[in-house]
């Protein structure tokens, strides 16, 4: 999240933007506003906002295909506006992965309260999800290090940053070239071959008799993280 965190406000309604933009401020947070779903999505891309303000009926998209579209590339907070009786969009909503709904009529000043809430929640969980701890083993990315049964392990920026990379997503099989995209960049010409020189150290840095996890092959494909393997 930025140091000031950027709002988008999205919702068709100019008195809603009005109501809101004088509190938004007032909190020393930046905005942007979208009047449709087609905009929205576009400001979701442009202005890459720390939460979003998004009302359910809106014109050229609604506002939970809004979310639909969102959550396949981003996990920035989302909190549904809907109007008051709109039980079954608050609850698609919640499952779309939206943080939090309010329910129209609202007060400005609850709006920023769960905008505070949300902004709060988030930032405790990207702190926490910088430390992975399994069974002996622990993974620092906060100062890059790695420790195995308690012990620091010496490990090189991109091996810290490919074993976090797979642990954060236990189960989830990743290829090396999507590996080199995240680790290395996409404009990397390297040899795709160097991802498996990298595994092979991590393996003989942290592997121990009984670990509970493992850094598994796929053959053909790439490598997974799997714990109880």
């Amino acid at each position: 999240m930025s140091q000031i965190p950027h709002i988008l406000l999205c919702d068709d309604d100019p008195i809603v933007h009005e109501s809101l933009r004088l509190y938004i401020e007032n909190e020393h947070y930046t905005h942007s506003d979208a009047y449709d779903g087609a905009e929205s999505l576009k400001k979701v891309e442009e202005d890459k906002p720390d939460l979003i303000l998004l009302d359910v009926m809106m014109p050229e998209m609604s506002g939970l295909d809004v979310c639909r579209e969102v959550r396949k590339t981003h996990s920035t907070p989302i909190i549904i506006l809907t109007a008051k009786g709109e039980e079954i969009d608050r609850v698609l909503g919640l499952e779309l992965g939206a943080d939090d709904y309010i329910v129209k009529p609202f007060s400005p000043r609850e709006v920023v309260a769960r905008i505070k809430a949300v902004l709060r929640r988030t930032a405790d969980s990207a702190e926490s999800l910088s430390i992975l701890r399994f069974e002996g083993l622990e993974i620092n990315m906060d100062n890059y290090t790695v420790k195995s049964k308690g012990e620091n392990i010496a490990f090189t920026p991109k091996e810290v940053e490919i074993l976090y990379l797979l642990a954060s997503h236990p189960g989830q099989v990743m290829g090396r070239d999507q590996i080199l995209g995240l680790i290395w960049g996409n404009d990397y010409n390297g040899d795709p071959r160097t991802v498996d020189t990298h595994i092979k150290r991590i393996r003989q840095k942290i592997s121990f008799p009984g670990a509970p996890w493992s850094i598994q092959t796929v053959y053909s494909v790439g490598y997974k993280f799997e714990v109880g393997g």
